[in-house]
């Protein structure tokens, strides 16, 4: 975990009593070259008690458990009831776009509407954070050992600006401020089965999503080894796998407005999320 204010986080690291522990004797933060050759090392930091608990952990803002993310990768469509609650047939490979690497933020930090959108639509995802360089792997099962760990990911989206107004590509309405809650956890991959996991969202305390990533289209091993053959995965990338349905593109739920609150969760990922929208200022 990252705690503390925006730009000031402290690395920590969750022992099995669920203490806090600082990092900073290991890395200065949780990016890219910490992730590289940094997990090993603040293992056996935690193992051999060499670590102590972060003074007022409790009190400190949660940030997005990854700094600096060069590259924020997403997958769209990739459980088959979500794409045909959009109107598009499941899609035969990965459809790739991309988010702004500044619209990683935390798990509770607010989530801003910009001033003209009418269409801010939720979206729980499973998010892959690369460890090892990718470029070209042969295999869904090498593809494995390039990640570092997983973690909740909220892919926040304006559907107008997405559709109506993109040309034909999506990111215009993926990229506006805030509009990627992050955490508050990186899980390593050691400890989680990606294809095994529950996702769910809940809006004003009503459900929306429920589904497992059993049910996507393509698996995580088989995102990563695809990508690798259209772009260099660096240390820290963040990948976003795709959404189930349960979304307000599907007109069964209104979108969403000011003073709505997202809840964002997936099992064995550490507590959920929970967001306020926020009028954006300009």
């Amino acid at each position: 975990m990252r705690l503390g204010d925006v730009g000031r986080e402290i690395p920590v690291a969750v022992d099995g009593d669920g203490r806090r522990l600082d990092l900073r004797p290991v890395t200065g933060d949780i990016d890219g070259g910490f992730l590289l050759g940094g997990l090993a090392r603040a293992r056996a930091a935690v193992e051999e008690g060499r670590l102590e608990p972060l003074a007022g952990a409790e009190g400190l803002r949660v940030g997005a458990p990854i700094a600096r993310p060069t590259a924020v990768l997403c997958i769209g469509q990739n459980y088959a009831a979500h794409a045909a609650e959009s109107g598009s047939a499941p899609p035969e490979v990965p459809i790739l776009f991309f988010k702004h690497p500044n619209t990683v933020v935390g798990p509770y930090d607010d989530v801003a509407v910009p001033p003209a959108a009418e269409a801010v639509d939720w979206e729980v995802e499973l998010g892959v954070v690369i460890g090892r360089r990718a470029r070209y792997l042969r295999s869904a099962e090498d593809a494995l050992d390039h990640v570092a760990g997983y973690v909740t990911s909220n892919d926040v989206s304006e559907r107008d600006y997405q559709i109506q107004h993109s040309g034909g590509q999506w990111s215009k309405g993926k990229c506006a401020e805030t509009f990627n809650p992050v955490g508050p956890e990186l899980v390593t991959a050691d400890e989680v089965d990606p294809q095994a996991l529950r996702v769910w969202s809940k809006v004003n305390g009503e459900p929306r999503q429920d589904s497992t990533t059993s049910d996507m289209i393509f698996t995580v091993a088989e995102i990563v080894r695809h990508l690798s053959h259209y772009v260099v995965l660096e240390p820290g990338d963040l990948v976003n796998t795709g959404t189930p349905q349960g979304v307000a593109l599907s007109k069964r739920f209104p979108y969403l407005g000011v003073g709505d609150v997202m809840e964002i969760g997936i099992d064995g990922l550490g507590a959920a999320q929970r967001q306020r929208l926020v009028a954006a200022q300009p």
